[in-house]
């Protein structure tokens, strides 16, 4: 395995996991639950986690790729800087998970404002994961750029009748 292997192999979780703990912890401050909160935590801190291995990852990926034709240094810039911007928000995300955590398991008075801050955080890191994933799908799926043409034919090729 090289590192774009290993990249792809992590890069989807702080995307997918930030997701999934959004849904969570919303419903355990609907039912004012702290266990549900506390399994959403986990997930940030988790999401955390994966976020700084798949910038790890994502150097050795980018040299492996840049210069293949269609990939472009520009569209790699371009999903490197909104990961960047992702994993800053997920690492902010983890440590209010943890005081989130700490706050649940003391029965301090602020833990109620601790979830609302988590959910805020991660509601965007959310919208950052989905910029993130399409702009990192963008650079090996030519079909989802915006200046995709898909009519990959030229005029040499038509056949006439």
């Amino acid at each position: 395995m090289n590192d774009a292997h290993y990249h792809l192999v992590v890069n989807h979780f702080p995307i997918i996991g930030t997701i999934l703990g959004t849904g969570i912890l919303a419903t355990g401050i609907f039912l004012k639950n702290n266990t549900i909160k506390n399994v959403s935590y986990v997930l940030f801190v988790v999401s955390a986690i994966f976020a700084a291995l798949s910038m790890t990852t994502g150097e050795g990926a980018e040299e492996m790729v840049e210069d293949m034709p269609n990939i472009g240094k520009h569209i790699i810039h371009e999903h490197e800087e909104m990961a960047e911007k992702l994993a800053l928000v997920l690492y902010v995300l983890g440590v209010v998970s943890i005081l989130g955590l700490y706050t649940n398991m003391k029965n301090h008075s602020k833990a109620g404002l601790i979830s609302f801050l988590a959910l805020i955080i991660a509601i965007i890191g959310v919208f950052l994961g989905q910029q993130t994933g399409t702009s990192g799908g963008e650079i090996r799926h030519t079909e989802i750029r915006n200046d995709f043409n898909g009519d990959n034919q030229s005029d040499d090729n038509e056949i006439d009748d």
